[in-house]
């Protein structure tokens, strides 16, 4: 009739279409912008070091820990947190770490062993979450423990410590730290297959149904 008042009923597309939009937007949001903001500062890390340009990717590192910080904070404070952002904040930490580890062994900054213990621990635990997934079907949450978090400390402070050259020196406080990052990681790795065990015992697997 042409009484000017706006149409509030919409069609199932466009119903769809606003979804869509919305759910977009959420994904995009803050948060996880800065953690594909970390992403991104990973290969620009990794050319830095290659070239021995180590001060530099000290300050591309620490570019990535701020993001890191602030993905984390502003999520709980705007209350953002999405399944999206639970997958990728651990899996741009993680990337990070062992970007570093492996070109700064190449480098010949970290021992190969170093290495060798943190990427096996890395396949383990991953393997078994992807096998406790697949047997329970269900999603296990993902939390660290404080083993988990003492050895990421101590990986970031190996890593921290190469950049700013005391790997150059082979002191003893510089094996010491090295010796015991890999017996903490060691420690978490073991600590998470409990962990996974205990899950595992309270629950019937689907495969034996």
């Amino acid at each position: 009739m042409g009484t000017g008042t706006p149409r509030l009923v919409r069609t199932p597309a466009e119903a769809a279409k606003l979804s869509k939009v919305g759910s977009a937007h959420h994904l995009l949001n803050i948060p996880n912008f800065l953690t594909l903001v970390r992403i991104i500062l990973i290969p620009f890390f990794v050319v830095l070091i290659s070239k021995h340009r180590l001060t530099e990717g000290l300050y591309v590192f620490a570019a990535a820990a701020v993001t890191d910080s602030l993905d984390g904070t502003v999520a709980r404070w705007f209350d953002s947190k999405t399944e999206l952002g639970a997958f990728l904040d651990p899996f741009a930490d993680k990337l990070l770490l062992v970007s570093s580890f492996v070109v700064l062994t190449i480098e010949g900054v970290f021992p190969a062993w170093l290495l060798s213990v943190i990427v096996i621990r890395d396949v383990v635990v991953v393997f078994g979450y992807l096998m406790l997934t697949f047997f329970t079907a269900e999603r296990i949450p993902v939390r660290p423990s404080y083993f988990g978090k003492a050895c990421t400390f101590l990986q970031l402070a190996c890593v921290v410590g190469a950049l700013l050259g005391f790997g150059m020196d082979s002191g003893s406080l510089w094996y010491g730290l090295l010796h015991l990052t890999v017996a903490m990681t060691g420690v978490s790795g073991l600590h998470y297959m409990y962990r996974g065990l205990v899950w595992l015992q309270f629950r019937e697997p689907e495969m034996f149904e």
